[in-house]
């Protein structure tokens, strides 16, 4: 059965483009609108354990949809190919969000719009 999942990547919690929301009440969020199956949390998946978390994590040949909260889209595509390719898992099912200098309204707003594409 295929799942689809939201990541939220929050670069350690440090960055200050982070600060304005409340990451767990984003997270809460989603999950109260049953609109993905499963959320998650990492604190950098652009390092090398971020690398391992999303290889294991696409392993999982039942997920179909793997959202990603974080930095530009664009950028993650290119931090998170040789996770993807490592693990098998077609890049074309990641689709990621900017979600940076939001406050928590503006990111879960912006992942609703964008797994309701």
């Amino acid at each position: 059965m295929a799942k689809k999942g939201l990541l939220l990547c929050v670069c350690q919690g440090t960055c200050p483009s982070f600060h304005q929301m409340d990451v767990f009440e984003v997270l809460n969020a989603i999950r109260r609108e049953n609109i993905v199956d499963f959320v998650s949390l990492h604190p950098q998946l652009c390092a090398t354990d971020g690398d391992e978390y999303l290889k294991t994590l696409t392993e999982n040949k039942d997920i179909d949809e793997l959202y990603v909260a974080g930095c530009d889209p664009t950028m993650q595509a290119k931090m998170y190919r040789d996770a993807f390719e490592n693990a098998g898992f077609d890049a074309k099912k990641h689709k990621g969000v900017d979600i940076r200098n939001m406050t928590t309204e503006q990111a879960v707003s912006a992942i609703k719009e964008l797994i309701n594409k």
